[in-house]
């Protein structure tokens, strides 16, 4: 069944998350053909784990990126060859399915090389100038009379590794080169068997269902040759003894070979030089799993993904812009992302995501599971700021009253808990402090990073220095045109924004003067509505 990763922005926050999980879950009950699988893109920061335990609900699987690997395109039903299987056999199955290229494995199961066409073309054209031989592919006796459709009537079940002869001249022929070992296939002569028995020949194949006489089978008995007799005429029986040779013997012994989580852009290269134009993708213990060819590189099927809370392609997974977006759902501006074929999309200006994602669960009449409605009310409260965030709309309050009533809670005692229990700020690093909840924008001189931190209280204010040192070094190492740090006090409703770049530029947006590199902002509590606007318009 396909999968469709829904997944917020890097960096999450409890909207992103919540949002990721219950649509997921509508989605899964609206579409059972697919597979809504919810993800994360970075780590979850304090008040998200807090959400998530309180509710109950699973923390969504860490997705890297959405490029393609060689599992997402790999023919998993291939067929695959043993060691020992004659040439002939692996050669008529490549012809009936079309197959260039054929893996072998040992008895193990293990890959030890591929069958190729251009093998069994360059093989065919040796033998046709040159005597056949099986010096490089010992064959058993056994497998030839399979070949040739015999059967084996007198000696043991020796491998012949000696050259191949349809006996048609005199065995005085001053060319004639037959001898110990070589296998000899032979008509109704009892002269000339009893001659090739004295020269030792390892196999002597009777030809046309000739049935050799009981003193012949004596004296091949005594001096150690097999006997076989086929009902094929001479020329395909010596073909087929040659055909009944191991693949061990034809197949390219160094194959080609990838591991399913390779990304395919990376293996693209190697499969188009290699000259059957295939790998072989083998688990850890060396066992084919997939067969990856060239046709299996033209056009493959993108990854799919649902994106909430963002539509920004620097917040967006890696990858994003070679994958299939299905839909996108957020509440912030309509961002870079682009699609390549139309796609369905909301921008709708609510406080939260998960706003949203509760109104469709509403309009569609399903009912979330109650850790998906917990983790919707953590998220609503969250990004509103308890409903005290100018972005916080009826829709929300709306939102914030069905969920508290179905979870059976009392919305304000819940908001608090959550911020009070879900911070760890005070004692938080400076990295972890930059990086939680930081977003990316882009302005016509170049991009802009606005992080921000909520807080209950004035926990950071002895280490606003240190925050506004550590903002200065990450602004000169990522080049942005500006990088922004909100601490936001939100019983206070009071923002302190730190700032590192051009600071001159956030002066002009907020009519006031910077000291230290810190504007104070009285009422600012939304980085959406309050910060990121008059910056994006500064520029």
């Amino acid at each position: 069944m396909p999968h469709i990763h829904v997944t917020g922005h890097r960096n999450p926050d409890t909207d992103s998350i919540a949002a990721a999980i219950g649509y997921a879950e509508l989605r899964g009950h609206l579409d059972p053909d697919n597979t809504y699988v919810p993800v994360r893109l970075g780590d979850l920061n304090s008040q998200t784990r807090w959400v998530l335990e309180r509710a109950g609900a699973t923390e969504p699987e860490f997705l890297p990126h959405v490029m393609l690997r060689v599992r997402d395109v790999m023919q998993q039903d291939f067929y695959a060859a043993g060691i020992d299987d004659a040439v002939r056999e692996v050669g008529l199955t490549m012809a009936a399915d079309k197959l260039d290229v054929v893996p072998i494995v040992d008895h193990d199961g293990k890959l030890v090389g591929v069958m190729t066409e251009r093998a069994l073309a360059r093989r065919y054209i040796r033998e046709s100038r040159e005597a056949s031989t099986l010096v490089d592919a010992p064959t058993r006796v056994s497998a030839i009379a399979a070949a040739v459709s015999g059967e084996h009537v007198v000696g043991e079940d020796v491998a012949v590794a000696g050259r191949v002869w349809v006996f048609a001249m005199a065995t005085d022929f001053p060319e004639s080169g037959i001898g110990p070992g070589d296998a000899v296939i032979i008509g109704n002569r009892d002269d000339a068997q009893r001659r090739m028995i004295e020269r030792g020949v390892a196999l002597m194949l009777l030809s046309n269902g000739v049935t050799p006489s009981d003193e012949i089978l004596k004296y091949a008995r005594e001096h150690g040759t097999a006997v076989v007799v086929s009902p094929l005429d001479s020329y395909v029986c010596g073909r087929m003894t040659t055909l009944a040779a191991p693949c061990s013997a034809l197949m390219d012994a160094e194959p080609l070979t990838v591991r399913g989580n390779d990304l395919l852009e990376d293996v693209t290269e190697e499969i188009k030089n290699v000259h059957y134009r295939a790998a072989v993708a083998v688990d850890r213990r060396g066992h084919p799993m997939g067969l990856v060819t060239r046709s299996d590189l033209v056009n493959p099927v993108p990854r799919e993904v649902l994106l909430v809370d963002h539509a920004e392609q620097g917040q967006s997974v890696v990858g994003v812009e070679k994958a299939h977006i299905v839909e996108i759902l957020d509440h912030h501006h309509i961002g870079s992302i682009e699609t390549r074929v139309p796609v369905r999309a909301t921008f709708d200006p609510v406080g939260s995501t998960s706003t949203l994602v509760t109104e469709r669960f509403l309009q569609a009449q399903v009912t979330p599971t109650m850790p998906t409605a917990t983790v919707l009310l953590g998220a609503i409260l969250s990004d509103t700021v308890i409903l005290n965030s100018p972005t916080t709309t009826d829709r929300d309050r709306e939102a914030v009253g069905f969920l508290a009533d179905f979870v059976g809670v009392e919305a304000l005692t819940f908001g608090r808990e959550m911020f009070e229990s879900g911070s760890d700020a005070a004692d938080a690093s400076v990295e972890s402090l930059l990086t939680r909840d930081s977003k990316e924008y882009e302005t016509a001189e170049g991009p802009m990073s606005i992080a921000q931190i909520e807080t209950a209280g004035t926990i950071l204010v002895d280490r606003l220095g240190e925050l506004r040192q550590a903002l200065q070094a990450q602004h000169d190492r990522n080049g942005h045109v500006l990088s922004a740090l909100m601490i936001t006090d939100i019983l206070e409703k009071h923002t302190q924004l730190l700032l590192a770049g051009d600071i001159a530029a956030a002066e002009r947006a907020f009519g006031k003067d910077a000291k230290d590199g810190i504007i104070d902002l009285p009422g600012v509590m939304s980085r959406k509505k309050q910060v990121a606007p008059p910056l994006l318009g500064a520029f």
